[in-house]
């Protein structure tokens, strides 16, 4: 099972194989030198690039979302985020109908919301900008519309690695283009690019490589390793032939989930640092409330009255409690996790699904036949009260005439 589940879940390293945008250099306008596929919302980028007088020509591919929506590029120079971003937007006149192009500086008060988008001069050279539809009902904005929006841009002498920003959004009122959706798909639309080798920047590839990783730990500790440790506690305590066995496996199987989880749990923080502008509130408070009754139920092992001591059922409630819900909320946050990946239709959600249904059938049966048991020695215990059945021939099943 745990070997079916790392099949499915190592597809988290290409999780946009299937549904990723083919980039070109060759439009209807203009041929470019370079081009690269982004990582999120099915867009790309060609550009060509100037050394000798640090011009760049570039052409960003994205798609609407909406026929009321907007579409939009733009570079950041300080950092891969919103937030100070110059960008050029496009979106249906409200009037007319026809498109437009219009530039934006996205400054904190955006992020905020506290006030319309109102488009003004970058303080950057743009020296042009225009944009056109392609694809299905020409010169039409409509769900699924493609547009290519062009700019020509004046950079700073020898700095060749810009930061780009895209998105999507539903609606604009006005000319003032409304919040764009909050999926992963827009909030990872950043990236980092060199012009020259065109390749996307070491911390852009770290966060993808961290992200894998936290995800197939934390499928692993929470989703798997902890439920088989407690459905181990629970039907194998009653196995008399293996005496405390099963406290060893129990113990060992948890705590190994736990010192797992505790890394993937890390490298949930350390994500968390890297990308500020990212917040998934579920999934983070659902893991730091795992990671809190995981921490507790540790802890408790040092605490552990005696079988002979007082305290010793009230201890047992609170260990069985807090590790019913806190594996629970591990395998929510599982499934939470993988929709803040967008893998929420993907062969390694599948894969999990697989894995955690085996091991509840498995639950099921031996819940069956624990039930099975109990009955069969709650008939005995009668039959013996009533003095059919002798003491010497308990479980035997013969009945005295």
């Amino acid at each position: 099972m745990l070997i079916l589940l790392l099949f499915f879940l190592s597809q988290f390293s290409h999780p946009h194989r299937a549904v990723s945008a083919h980039c070109t250099t060759i439009t209807s306008t203009k041929t470019f030198q370079k081009c690269m596929t982004l990582p999120s919302q099915q867009a790309s980028i060609a550009w060509t690039f100037h050394p000798h007088n640090a011009t760049l020509d570039i052409v960003f591919f994205g798609t609407f979302i909406s026929p009321s929506g907007w579409v939009g590029w733009g570079i950041n120079p300080s950092s891969a985020e919103m937030t100070g971003t110059r960008a050029i937007i496009a979106f249906p006149d409200p009037n007319s109908g026809q498109l437009v192009v219009l530039p934006y500086i996205l400054d904190p008060t955006v992020k905020l919301q506290k006030g319309p988008l109102l488009s003004r001069p970058l303080d950057t050279h743009l020296l042009s900008s225009s944009a056109t539809l392609y694809g299905g009902r020409l010169a039409t904005v409509h769900d699924g519309a493609s547009i290519q929006i062009y700019a020509t841009l004046k950079l700073v002498p020898n700095k060749t690695k810009i930061h780009h920003v895209w998105n999507r959004g539903l609606y604009v009122q006005g000319y003032s283009p409304t919040i764009h959706p909050t999926t992963i798909s827009d909030l990872s639309s950043t990236t980092t690019v060199d012009l020259l080798s065109g390749a996307e920047s070491t911390k852009h590839n770290n966060i993808k490589t961290l992200k894998l990783v936290h995800g197939i730990i934390n499928g692993i500790s929470w989703g798997i390793l902890l439920p088989i440790g407690a459905v181990t506690a629970r039907y194998l305590r009653h196995v008399q032939s293996l005496g405390p066995t099963w406290f060893y496996a129990h113990a060992g199987v948890q705590l190994s989930a736990f010192l797992l989880g505790t890394v993937g749990f890390a490298i949930g923080i350390r994500l968390g640092e890297l990308s500020p502008g990212r917040v998934y509130g579920l999934h983070r408070k659902l893991g730091f409330a795992a990671f809190c009754l995981g921490s507790l139920q540790t802890l408790a092992l040092l605490f552990r009255p005696k079988t002979t001591n007082k305290f010793r059922k009230y201890w047992k409630s609170y260990h069985h409690f807090v590790g019913y819900a806190c594996v629970v909320i591990g395998v929510v946050n599982v499934f939470q996790g993988f929709e803040v990946m967008g893998e929420s239709r993907s062969y390694a959600k599948l894969g999990y699904c697989l894995s955690l249904s085996t091991l509840v059938g498995v639950c099921v049966a031996l819940e069956v036949n624990s039930w099975v048991i109990f009955c069969r020695k709650a008939k005995e215990e009668k039959l013996r009260r009533e003095g059919l059945i002798g003491g010497s021939e308990k479980g035997s099943g013969v009945i005295r005439s």
